[in-house]
């Protein structure tokens, strides 16, 4: 019967779309609706990444504008106190220099980097002029730059015997810092300076290295391992092992006056160090019938020791000061005028 067909089918479409309704199609416009927020939320994301870029775009300039200006003022104020400081130290430089002369003293200076240029490199220095035909450093056992500088100085001796306005009976080497180590090598090595001073030499100058205080071996050795011998590194975090000390080499200086000065301020040179170094070279000293230190507390401040061995202990930091020029024109009129 076609009626019964169509009515069947009509009820069987009728519950399918109901079902669909009901079932099918929620979940479905569930999902498109979801994605359609998932989009939505994305293409507002874009949107507000693309406005955060450009903001942090503008924020980046902006503040690479000012990273650039602050450059530019903190170059420009480093050049000006770079200036300042030249100037000081020149006028500085003069003020000292016309009290050594006008204590009746001339001044001879040398650049050490003119001898050996003060880096890792042998090549280019008085060392390179030396060596046998195989080599290209000094040996385990050979000499460091300080020996270097030290020969230099020596070399400007032979030039001071021939110079007339040079009384060379009277020629005092002086060095401060790592020049304060070369002036008591080269005071040991040449017995033609009269009297030798050291200013804050430290470690490996006047300072004993068995107290590992301040720069120690170690250090010294990793930092400036060109200053001295390789075989020198042996003792790092090892001075126990050292078979001598500092004390011993301001005693070679013995008899000839020698001075060391420190600062209250430069730890790093180990003060105390160097005064007790000069104490125990005083026992040499004593066996030339020579008087050295007999203090026996560490000296305070500004309170100079003139005796064969001289000592201050400076108020301030790692320099050279008119205090110290003071101290050492004192002591050499004493043995020299």
């Amino acid at each position: 019967n076609i009626n019964a067909t169509l009515i069947s089918q009509a009820l069987i479409f009728a519950v399918f779309v109901y079902i669909c309704y009901k079932y099918i199609w929620p979940p479905i416009l569930s999902t498109m609706e979801e994605r359609e927020n998932k989009m939505a939320a994305g293409l507002e994301a874009a949107k507000q990444a693309d406005d955060s870029l450009e903001e942090a775009k503008l924020t980046y300039e902006k503040e690479l504008k000012e990273a650039k200006e602050e450059a530019a003022n903190i170059v420009e104020k480093a050049n000006k106190r770079s200036s300042q400081i030249l100037n000081d130290a020149k006028v500085k430089a003069e003020a000292e220099a016309e009290k050594i002369i006008e204590s009746g003293y001339g001044l001879v200076t040398l650049n050490y980097n003119d001898v050996d240029p003060d880096k890792n490199d042998f090549s280019d220095g008085i060392h390179s002029l030396l060596y046998n035909s195989y080599q290209i450093k000094p040996e385990d056992d050979q000499w460091g730059s300080i020996s270097a500088w030290a020969w230099g100085m020596s070399r400007v001796m032979d030039y001071l015997e021939t110079e007339p306005l040079i009384d060379e009976k009277k020629v005092i080497l002086f060095g401060h810092s790592r020049l304060g180590k070369t002036s008591l090598w080269g005071g040991a090595l040449d017995q033609r300076f009269s009297i030798v001073i050291s200013n804050n030499s430290g470690c490996g100058g006047a300072a004993l290295s068995r107290r590992r205080f301040g720069e120690k071996v170690s250090d010294i050795t990793t930092n400036w391992s060109h200053w001295f011998a390789k075989n020198f590194q042996k003792y790092s975090e090892n001075e126990s092992s050292l078979p001598i000390d500092q004390h011993m080499l301001i005693a070679l200086i013995a008899p000839r006056p020698v001075y060391v000065a420190s600062a209250s301020k430069d730890s790093w040179a180990d003060p105390r160090g160097e005064f007790i170094s000069a104490k125990q070279a005083s026992k040499v000293y004593k066996l030339y019938g020579m008087q050295g230190i007999e203090l026996y507390d560490y000296p305070k401040v500004n309170t100079p020791i003139h005796q064969s061995i001289g000592y201050h202990l400076r108020d301030g930091k790692h320099d050279v000061t008119i205090y110290d020029w003071t101290q050492y024109i004192k002591f050499a009129n004493m043995y020299l005028n």
